[in-house]
This record gives C-alpha cells, sequence and structure tokens, in this order.
C-alpha cells in the first residue's frame, strides 16, 4: 500500500484533450484527504489468499482469472466480487479495506500530472499494456493480447503507483452518473442522484484501445459483470496518526 498526500486536483478533462468524451466534464476541482491504495492492482496470488478467508456475504471464486499467472492482475471479478474481497480482507486484519471513489482513483493516477497519461500526450506499448492501436497523433504498436504480470514495464507514476494505464480495467466505488454536474468535491463516494444499476470502472485494459488508458477516462458496466479485462485495487483510509 502507498500513502497518497492531501491535496487538490482538477478532475476531468479539458475540452482539448485528444478523444475526450463528453462524460469527463465539466473539470471541478476537488479537496482530497490523504489515503493508501495498492501499489498494484490485486493479483492472483493475492486474491487466492483471500477468497479462502471467511466469507462476509457471497462466494469467491479462487481462480476466476482466464489468463494464470501468480502476479497477473486477478480477472474476470465483478464488482461485488471486489467488494466481498475487501469485506474479507477487513475482517481478517482489522483495517477497512474498500474499493476507491472514482475521484480518489483519478487523483492518484495523476499524481500531480494534467496530461491524458502520466507519461505524457501519448502513450506506446513500450509503457502500458493495451491493445496497440494509435492515440491521436501517436504510432501504432503491438498489444500483448494478454494481461501482463503487474508492473511489467518497471514505470510507476510520482506517488509510486504502477498499472494505472492499461492492463485491467479497475472498478471504483462509486455509481454511474453521466458527467460530473453537480459532483462531490472532498473525494468522497458520490452516490446522490448515481444510478446504481451500473458502476465505475478505471484505467483501460489490455484488449482495448488507449482512449481508455487516459486519466480522466470512465467507463460503466453492471456490478453483475465479469470481464477478463475488469480487476482492481484495494485502498483504506490513512491512520488518525497521519492525518
Amino acid at each position: 500500500m502507498v500513502l497518497i498526500p492531501s491535496g487538490t486536483f482538477t478532475m476531468g478533462s479539458p475540452s482539448q484533450e485528444a478523444e475526450r468524451e463528453e462524460a469527463e466534464g465539466p473539470q471541478h476541482t476537488v479537496q482530497m484527504s490523504q489515503f493508501f491504495l495498492a501499489r498494484y492492482p490485486v493479483t492472483q496470488a493475492q486474491w487466492r489468499a483471500v477468497a479462502v478467508m471467511s466469507q462476509a456475504e457471497r462466494e469467491l471464486n479462487p481462480s476466476p482469472s482466464y489468463f494464470k499467472g501468480a502476479n497477473n492482475p486477478v480477472e474476470q471479478v465483478s464488482w461485488y466480487d471486489a467488494v466481498e474481497f475487501c469485506k474479507r480482507l477487513s475482517g481478517y486484519t482489522g483495517r477497512e479495506y474498500r474499493l476507491p471513489t472514482e475521484a480518489e482513483w483519478e487523483y492518484a493516477c495523476r499524481a500531480g500530472t494534467t496530461t491524458p497519461f502520466l507519461f505524457g500526450d501519448t502513450i506506446t506499448t513500450e509503457v502500458a499494456n493495451y491493445n496497440g492501436s494509435a492515440y491521436a497523433d501517436g504510432s501504432a504498436g503491438e498489444g500483448k493480447g494478454k494481461t501482463t504480470p503487474v508492473d511489467e514495464f518497471g514505470l510507476a507514476n510520482a506517488y509510486g503507483l504502477s498499472d494505472m494505464h492499461g492492463n485491467v480495467l479497475e472498478w471504483c466505488q462509486d455509481p454511474w452518473h453521466g458527467n460530473y454536474q453537480g459532483a462531490s468535491t472532498d473525494g468522497k463516494v458520490w452516490i446522490e442522484d448515481g444510478d446504481a444499476a451500473f458502476r465505475i470502472l478505471r484505467g483501460g485494459s489490455w484488449d482495448i484501445d488507449p482512449r481508455t488508458c487516459r486519466s480522466a477516462y470512465r467507463l460503466r458496466n453492471s456490478p453483475v459483470y465479469r470481464d477478463t479485462a475488469f480487476g482492481f485495487r484495494v485502498s483504506c483510509a490513512a491512520p488518525r496518526t497521519l492525518q
């Protein structure tokens, strides 16, 4: 787990960002409290360790992933599966683990940057795992065609987080809102007037185009849906002594 410092950031994408979508606006300032976020997406080895812990509300498949590998991110997990993982881990450790809020995820991903990606204005298959197609004026590359072990590329952002762009999409707490009109500005989960039939996924994945890997990109899907592109990472509050 990495301590993400408190601060403010501009959430969403500017109107001139290439391949921007209306759901990414309007941009707004968010005041963030510090919190912990996992350095990598939950791996298959971590998933198996928690899947044998005492059940909270639902059963978990100890080996759900299509692309096998102890250090590969777990995939084919629903939002409800991810929430169950967090509850089991919380019960075992005595600390409250949860999915990050959408604001926490974007703040942590950006790590002080304002460009579409932590690398700058474009992305290549040398630095992230996506389908290899070109973004904006960038060049195309060769996709891996599968997930890769976490931190395969050896690149982390300024907060020390890896795999924030590509590999697997990551579930967030929030229900879907079609845009940021009336969005909360404190970094907490935004529930009011949200559509709980859908939950948020962030970060792009191995099998889709680079525009979805942008820091501001938002995807919605049913919380019961599982896919080889869907994973997650866990968050938890910073202890009071660190506040």
